[in-house]
């Protein structure tokens, strides 16, 4: 690229020019001046320690100067530097959205071989800081994602609650059913209402589904979160629900896990990721 095709630098340019003239000629006048003129004029009447002040204008050089450099100052933010200016960060936001599309394009119908193997790759380098190189937590510094997505892990949420979620209805309190009740609980969403449709409990499917009724004040009766107020749990059990978690963020004990959806992941990376946090579900 040609440097000063850049607008950025061609007004630096100018501006240094100007500068380093202006102040030439402003110099060499105020030094000729104090070599050859002397003070005169009338004194304020205010004085300090018997120093006085001269009534003199104002210097007609500084004044044009400083009305000068305010007036560029409103051209340069206003017109001299259009918001479509060249500059790197919009070259690396626009290359990154390319390689973005043609990454997208490429992996637009991924098999879940291929899921699997993108999915490790991002997790290895997004997820495994906090959760370990296993998914296990690191010893409960973040959640064990080895016992997080079955029907076990649905029955602990209900009875120690789910926290670190900012959802519009707030965080899912502790207690709200006893060990029997939340195990009922647990094979009606299972087997009705999440996606794996299955249960290791079917003869507590019903008196789940009369206990339900705590749970869907927050999740609707179809689980789906009554639009974004709460979780969507009839995701729950396969690859999107981890891609709800990843869009939602989470507040955890040692440290916020960021929303996903900020760009650094594509659509079929976190799908891919979902795909093998899904997998690590014993």
């Amino acid at each position: 690229m040609n440097w000063l095709n850049d607008n950025v630098n061609l007004l630096a340019l100018i501006g240094a020019a100007a500068i380093i003239i202006i102040s030439v000629f402003v110099i060499g006048k105020y030094l000729r001046q104090m070599q050859n003129d002397k003070s005169g004029g009338e004194l304020a009447k205010d004085n300090w320690d018997g120093i006085g002040e001269y009534k003199n204008p104002l210097p007609i050089g500084w004044a044009l100067s400083f009305i000068g450099t305010i007036v560029w100052g409103l051209w340069y933010f206003l017109a001299g530097y259009p918001l479509s200016a060249y500059s790197q960060i919009g070259e690396y936001n626009e290359e990154v959205k390319s390689y973005n599309t043609k990454f997208e394009s490429k992996f637009s119908n991924p098999d879940q071989a291929t899921l699997m193997g993108m999915g490790e790759g991002v997790f290895l380098v997004q997820c495994a800081p906090c959760h370990g190189v296993t998914g296990d937590g690191m010893n409960g510094k973040a959640a064990n994602l080895a016992k997080w997505g079955n029907e076990e892990a649905v029955i602990s949420a209900i009875l120690n609650g789910v926290k670190g979620s900012d959802y519009p209805l707030g965080e899912m309190p502790a207690g709200l059913l006893d060990k029997e009740s939340a195990t009922a609980v647990a094979a009606f969403m299972m087997q009705e209402v999440s996606s794996a449709k299955k249960t290791k409990n079917s003869a507590l499917v019903e008196t789940g589904r009369a206990l339900w009724a705590t749970c869907s004040a927050c999740h609707g009766e179809d689980g789906k979160g009554m639009d974004g107020q709460s979780a969507n749990i009839s995701h729950y059990g396969d690859a999107q629900f981890v891609v709800n978690v990843l869009g939602m963020g989470k507040k955890g004990a040692i440290g916020n896990m960021p929303k996903f959806n900020d760009g650094r992941l594509t659509n079929v990376q976190k799908l891919a990721v979902g795909t093998y946090v899904h997998s690590l579900a014993k």
